[in-house]
């Protein structure tokens, strides 16, 4: 590949979440350590955002728009890497991915669609893997922290117990910031495509929807509060855990099931003790459904600049042992999950990928399974993370 090539191009860098990659890479890579470019419909709009976050004057600007094969063609030609920030990724995300895998370029997106990625997976896997391009689905909140999380617990378990834990639970301990209207479009897709297909029902609600070929055990729903005595706490379903379920079941099989092929995950939000803990995790449940509603913000609407700064989550990871011993581990990120944080670790995703582990094989991966440690400590050195063994 030429060295004269662009290292990454942000795609759809005029949107909400693009601008703020762009302005992440902006702050974070001067002086040529990387070579990035901006690229979106508008030539115009594209220099307003560039001239808005600070980017150097010189900042490559490409036109390049999903209804036009050409286009897409002709900017990645001029780079080894692409970030996708233009959700929901099945209704303009088919033609990009095609693209990529034709041209053997590596691809990064923000995608929480499970059924759109499997059917990428068995439309593309094959081609991917001849043509060089290593394509990497959820490069952001969904679901990087978690897939971590429980690699992260996983290694502490190898090293208390002697052997991976066959049972890890995430949890979420705090969590404050908003969603993306991104994120609730992508939901809204979904549901949209599943109501046209019932078929795709059977995708969308199987633990195992992106591991083709494998079916493990049965898995917790988590779809109803619920009182956890080794916690001493309710807790209340995760809307994002029919994402990141998915992703941690894909990444143990991508890395040769190294938490077993019994392995048993899931995700539920911490809500205390008590009758107070119950009505909170009752009232959890009742927000799940408003945050993809009627209500829910629109793609391009986001938090502001303080409230994307005073946004955070820490995340409680579990793994136990058949015994019944257990190793905790917490995540904390130090941004809102959906917009600060996101926009910090899938440009930390893509340039891991380029510097710290360039042999990964090609095909279609998980952040966790192709970067493993080496994206855990590039995190915690660059994008605000920490994870810590807990007593």
């Amino acid at each position: 590949m030429s060295s004269s090539k662009l290292n990454i191009v942000v795609y759809g860098a005029t949107g909400f979440t693009g601008q703020l990659v762009a302005e992440y890479l902006a702050a974070n890579y001067r002086n040529g350590s990387l070579k990035w470019a901006m690229a979106g419909r508008s030539k115009d709009k594209l220099a307003a955002v560039r001239d808005a976050i600070g980017a150097p004057s010189d900042t490559p600007l490409i036109v390049a728009d999903a209804s036009d094969a050409a286009s897409l063609k002709a900017m990645l030609a001029q780079t080894k890497s692409v970030i996708s920030t233009v959700g929901p990724y099945q209704l303009y995300g088919n033609e990009l991915i095609a693209a990529c895998v034709e041209s053997g370029t590596d691809y990064f997106d923000l995608c929480g669609e499970p059924v759109w990625m499997r059917q990428m997976i068995d439309k593309h896997e094959a081609a991917a893997k001849a043509s060089g391009a290593r394509i990497v689905f959820s490069c952001g909140f969904d679901s990087v922290p978690f897939e971590l999380g429980a690699f992260f617990v996983q290694e502490e378990a190898k090293r208390v117990f002697g052997a991976p834990a066959a049972r890890v639970k995430g949890r979420v301990r705090d969590m404050r910031g908003t969603l993306s209207g991104g994120t609730a479009a992508s939901a809204k897709a979904t549901f949209d495509a599943v109501a046209k297909d019932l078929n795709l029902v059977a995708i969308l609600n199987n633990p195992f929807a992106l591991t083709p070929g494998f079916e493990g055990p049965k898995q917790p729903r988590g779809s109803k509060p619920a009182y956890e005595e080794d916690l001493h706490s309710w807790t209340a379903p995760f809307m994002m855990a029919l994402i990141n379920t998915r992703n941690v079941h894909r990444s143990n099989m991508l890395m040769g099931f190294p938490y077993g092929q019994d392995f048993v995950y899931d995700e539920m939000v911490l809500t205390g003790p008590g009758e107070k803990g119950e009505a909170n995790a009752k009232k959890v449940m009742a927000l799940n459904s408003e945050k993809t509603g009627p209500s829910a913000p629109k793609p391009g609407e986001g938090p502001s600049k303080e409230e994307r700064e005073n946004g955070r989550y820490d995340l409680l990871y579990l793994a136990v042992a058949p015994d019944g011993r257990m190793v905790r581990a917490g995540i904390k990120g130090d941004r809102d999950p959906g917009y600060g944080s996101t926009s910090k670790m899938i440009s930390e995703c893509a340039i891991c990928l380029l510097r710290d582990t360039p042999d990964v094989a090609p095909g279609f991966w998980t952040p966790g399974a192709a970067m493993q440690g080496k994206l855990i400590k590039r995190l915690v050195d660059h994008a605000g993370l920490t994870f810590e063994v807990e007593k």
